[in-house]
């Protein structure tokens, strides 16, 4: 009897094997473009950005625009609004996706339209979307950031009009001011009312337009240069340490 090496075995069961994952692959990707259509059938003013299947048999994840993530059943008639609990990891999977969407890639920051903060050597860089106006801003600067060395801070102004018709106004003379870091330290931190003109040409425009590419709808937002965006007034201590994460 003609005897098969066993070389040949091990490599035709390989090529089973990896013939089987790509099929199971192509099988879950057309799958989650069904729910993908389906979905943006049913809900055709959300934008749906990506679809995958979930952790979950039979419940896929539905990424739309914002990076709002919902779950939906494979053929979209019922929808969890909510997060996935891992309960043997005990954390959110769902809070775990929104951060992993929430990552900037801080080289693809325009930082010459930031008002820059040199402290000490510098090294450490975060970028804070901040509103004039906004009184979570405020306490952001004046005990979050207040005290940090070695760090360089780069501040779009980002005024949120929907929310202080007058921010826009105030925004545009802190950065016609002669000195721009002088301007906004003393309309945040000491609560001095702005002054000047406003009139020259201003970078308001490109920062709006980033901010809402970035899903940004509120300040202040501080993003760390390992990517990690995180919204909210932090303390300072938090800052910290992520200021010292590489990732």
């Amino acid at each position: 009897m003609f005897a098969i090496p066993r070389r040949f075995l091990r490599t035709t069961t390989l090529l089973t094997l990896s013939a089987t994952l790509l099929a199971c692959q192509a099988q879950a990707a057309d799958e989650s473009q069904t729910v993908k259509k389906l979905f943006s059938q049913k809900f055709p003013q959300r934008e749906v950005v990506q679809v995958q299947a979930s952790p979950v048999s039979g419940v896929y994840e539905v990424v739309l625009a914002g990076r709002q993530v919902v779950y939906t059943d494979a053929k979209v008639a019922h929808m969890f609004v909510g997060e996935l609990i891992d309960i043997e990891g005990r954390v959110s999977l769902t809070e775990e996706r929104v951060a992993e969407l929430s990552r900037v890639d801080w080289k693809t920051l325009p930082l010459q339209h930031a008002i820059q903060d040199k402290r000490g050597n510098g090294q450490r860089k975060i970028a804070v979307f901040s509103d004039p106006d906004c009184p979570f801003c405020k306490k952001l600067e004046k005990e979050g950031l207040a005290k940090l060395d070695n760090v360089t801070i780069y501040t779009f102004l980002y005024p949120l009009e929907q929310l202080h018709p007058d921010a826009m106004r105030k925004s545009a003379q802190i950065w016609c001011s002669k000195d721009k870091l002088q301007a906004w330290a003393q309309t945040m931190r000491n609560n001095q009312a702005t002054s000047g003109s406003g009139d020259c040409k201003t970078p308001l425009a490109e920062i709006q337009a980033l901010g809402q590419k970035l899903g940004i709808q509120g300040t202040p937002a501080l993003i760390f240069e390992s990517g990690k965006l995180v919204a909210g007034a932090i303390p300072a201590e938090d800052i910290e340490k992520l200021l010292n994460q590489k990732k």
